[in-house]
């Protein structure tokens, strides 16, 4: 028995669009020339574009935007942006410290910089008979301490020396890779301090993370092949200077920045391509979390 049919459908000849099949369209990816229905199309310069070709052009765009050698998107604007900012919260921290005599309790009558903010492992404060210091729980002193500066000399010099490195480092690494160096720098000299120096003796002042760029500079001058005599001799003199006068100088802070920067900067610049990325980030999270176990066991230390 044969199935009796209805009439024949007319066709309306349109195509389907490729990620909704139900619906028909005469419209077509203007780069791939597939149909697309008018929940998928996308206008572009010239007609308009689907889905993927959309999001294809805007990987390659970011794939073939310029990149630093450690990965980082080359940024517009001021090449010295992060080096600039940096160096103006110092000169005016600085400022501020003088200004605020008395008044925060940062500095007392002589303007000589008080214990409030310096990096102090443990001491017996007198003024207020209470334990104060980064074993007492002030752990933001590790931080602070890098933008606080006691004479005016002291401040010259270490902006001289980020006025120097910063920004060939910043146009080199990028700048959210340059200030993660110079934080981690910063905070690796403090560690190394709270580590090995007295602890009722404060420090301050941003050596730590100038050594950090000396050490990033070496290893990068390393990378491209450039010269390394100059960096070298700048590099031994400050040294030099360090121990020369190692009772006035926190060479601890000195030594944990250099060596926190050459780690870093080395894991920024050859780190393989596919995992720049991961191992970048990984190295700097590895560096803080053996910072922050060094800091704990030297705390129970000192506390035990």
């Amino acid at each position: 028995m044969t199935e009796q049919q209805g009439p024949p459908q007319p066709q309306s000849g349109l195509a389907h669009c490729y990620r909704h099949p139900d619906r028909e369209t005469g419209i077509r990816c203007s780069r791939c020339d597939r149909p697309i229905c008018p929940s998928c199309m996308i206008s572009a310069p010239v007609g308009y574009q689907c889905p993927e070709c959309v999001q294809g052009g805007a990987a390659a765009a970011r794939a073939a935007a310029p990149r630093t050698v450690a990965g980082g998107v080359v940024a517009a604007g001021n090449p010295r942006l992060v080096t600039l900012v940096l160096l103006s919260l110092n000169v005016a921290v600085f400022l501020g410290v003088l200004l605020a005599i008395d008044v925060f309790g940062i500095v007392d009558d002589r303007l000589e910089v008080r214990t409030d903010f310096a990096m102090l492992g443990y001491a017996f404060d007198v003024q207020s008979f209470t334990w104060v210091g980064v074993a007492d729980g002030e752990w933001y002193r590790m931080l602070t301490a890098a933008f606080l500066h006691e004479e005016l000399w002291h401040l010259a010099f270490n902006m001289l020396g980020l006025w120097f490195l910063g920004p060939a480092l910043e146009a080199a690494l990028g700048r959210a890779r340059f200030l993660a160096l110079y934080l981690i720098s910063a905070l690796a000299g403090s560690t190394l301090s709270y580590l090995l120096a007295a602890q009722n003796q404060p420090s301050l002042g941003a050596s730590g993370a100038i050594f950090g760029l000396f050490g990033a500079t070496a290893v990068l001058a390393r990378r491209v092949r450039a010269d390394l005599r100059s960096i070298g001799v700048l590099l031994g003199i400050n040294l030099l200077i360090t121990f020369v006068w190692a009772d006035q100088i926190a060479w601890q802070a000195h030594l944990g920045g250099l060596a926190a920067g050459a780690v870093v900067a080395y894991a920024m610049v050859n780190a393989p391509r596919e995992r720049r990325t991961t191992i970048q980030v990984a190295t700097c999270v590895g560096l803080l979390v053996v910072m922050g176990v060094a800091c704990a066991v030297r705390t129970a230390q000192l506390l035990g």
